[in-house]
């Protein structure tokens, strides 16, 4: 077996980033959980809403995603009368959302020197390629 195709082989799948997790991998998703990360206490909708930049039904619809993933616990109570909700990361959904930072790390070494060190394709083609 030659070298090139044993390295072929070793490289199956090396690119298929299958620990980008689908739920978390959406923006509005991705915004919500970087978020709760950053503020262990928790944050309340209005400004979850201020901050990631959703109206009231796009956010609902997120938090529901995420709650019913097990990723974020909603904790409801008042201020001054009126009715409030803290979001929080579960302790799952910290350790799923570090395994996606982690994982998106990879793609970011993977990419980045090949992507600035060739910021044009490559113009250099095998003999008898031709557009399709």
């Amino acid at each position: 077996m030659t070298r090139r195709r044993k390295s072929q082989e070793n490289d199956a799948g090396r690119f298929a980033y299958e620990g980008l997790d689908r739920v978390l991998h959406e923006k509005a998703r991705l915004g919500i959980m970087t978020s709760l990360v950053t503020r262990p206490d928790g944050v309340l909708f209005t400004e979850l809403k201020r901050l990631c930049a959703l109206t009231d039904g796009n956010l609902s619809r997120h938090l529901d995603v995420l709650q019913e993933a097990g990723l974020v616990e909603a904790w409801r109570g008042s201020d001054g009368g009126r009715p409030q909700t803290l979001y929080r990361l579960t302790a799952e959904g910290r350790s799923r959302f570090v395994a996606y930072l982690e994982q998106l790390e990879q793609v970011v070494r993977d990419a980045l020197p090949k992507a600035v060190k060739r910021p044009d394709r490559s113009t250099d083609l095998p003999p008898g390629w031709q557009p399709a």
